[in-house]
């Protein structure tokens, strides 16, 4: 484990509220000296947060987190400002600066926002400035958000390539079953093929949180596939992090990275950028695509849903419905209703200006089932 030169922890709202109300300055304090040590051991760190809310809401002395939107933005709003000054004031204790990024999903869907973003956490880390993220709750609407933290510290996790992913529960990983509910409950220490565990997944999130053990395992599939660790452990042991860099490791449920990662456009295509519509593909052409690295030819299309333009990243689904892939087309959703289901040389007779044979290219795709 002395390759580990960069880690993100991701801690959740219900993992840093008080019993109280409000945010734990003891949790706050020992994330600071977590941090610090894995910085004594030269291990740059991001941290990704919640807790925005719960701070805004022990402010207005509010019992119950808001449930519109207008409602949750307001409380986060006036929670953002005490969170990141009580992260400052913990962290200066122990000689370190820290940096707030607020993040919303449309930074990430331009190419140019997300390379942005990418150079600032670099120039922060350069610096020796923890960055301190978490979603910009106050500006985003529904149809343009994360959804919970557990997402944005894996995006975030590959954007700035990572070695590890930690992401901090209330629990002390994945379980055989729900151990609230059952005694006999075991917990998994490695779990290699995240889609064979996902119905292990129980529950929603906490009163004060949005994520649940499900956007876990979300998280951990697209970091592991983005080649990055990922590590599910109990808050309460969040000092032992520090143990890790050393290969002692706490309690907790290991995700080891796919042995094909994706990388660089590829990341942003999958899971960063927004796209413009859908193709719907028959049988013989997600063959071609997930088991034959092949590109995608319009003879394999049997529907779309949207409208796009040449060179828009679209969606590639299969017959029941499911996201295989997503890439640039080469013809606009018009040109591909007209062209779906014909062979090449009969698209390019009725689409002369057409300068290629696929629809989607493999170079300008990238797989995600």
């Amino acid at each position: 484990m002395n390759t580990l030169k960069r880690i993100v922890v991701k801690i959740g709202s219900h993992s840093l509220s008080s019993s109280t109300g409000g945010i734990d300055d003891v949790v706050m304090d020992k994330m600071a000296n977590t941090i610090a040590s894995l910085r004594d051991q030269g291990i740059e760190c991001i941290l990704v947060t919640s807790g925005a809310v719960a701070a805004g809401m022990a402010k207005l002395g509010l019992k119950e987190r808001p449930i519109d939107i207008a409602g949750k933005q307001a409380v986060s709003a006036v929670g953002q400002g005490i969170l990141i000054e009580k992260y400052s004031s913990f962290f200066e204790n122990y000689g370190l600066t820290c940096a707030q990024i607020l993040l919303s999903r449309i930074d990430l869907v331009e190419s140019a926002h997300y390379r942005n973003a990418q150079n600032t956490f670099e120039r922060l880390l350069k610096y020796g400035v923890i960055p301190i993220v978490n979603e910009n709750d106050t500006v985003a609407f529904e149809e343009l958000c994360f959804g919970d933290n557990d997402r944005l510290s894996a995006l975030v996790s590959g954007m700035v390539n990572s070695d590890m992913l930690i992401l901090l529960t209330d629990v002390d990983g994945l379980f055989t079953a729900n151990p609230t509910k059952d005694s006999n409950a075991k917990l998994l220490l490695k779990v290699d093929d995240i889609n064979k565990v996902k119905s292990l997944a129980d529950g929603e999130g906490s009163s004060i949180g949005t994520g649940g053990m499900i956007t876990k395992l979300q998280a951990a599939e697209m970091a592991t596939k983005f080649g990055i660790s990922t590590f599910l452990m109990n808050a309460s042991r969040l000092d032992e992090i520090n143990k890790i860099p050393r290969g002692i490791y706490p309690k907790g449920t290991m995700f080891p990275p796919c042995n094909h990662k994706m990388t660089g456009k590829k990341r942003w295509m999958a899971y960063a950028a927004l796209s413009m519509g859908t193709i719907i593909i028959d049988n013989g052409a997600q063959k071609a695509l997930t088991k034959e690295g092949k590109s995608l030819l319009a003879s394999g299309v049997t529907g779309l849903d949207g409208y796009w333009e040449r060179k828009d990243l679209i969606k590639i689904v299969n017959l029941n419905g499911e996201e295989i892939a997503r890439g640039f087309a080469e013809l606009s959703s018009e040109e591909t209703d007209r062209a779906k289901g014909l062979r090449s040389d009969e698209i390019q007779r009725l689409i002369p200006s057409l300068k290629c044979e696929e629809l989607v290219h493999r170079d300008n795709m990238t797989v995600i089932m």
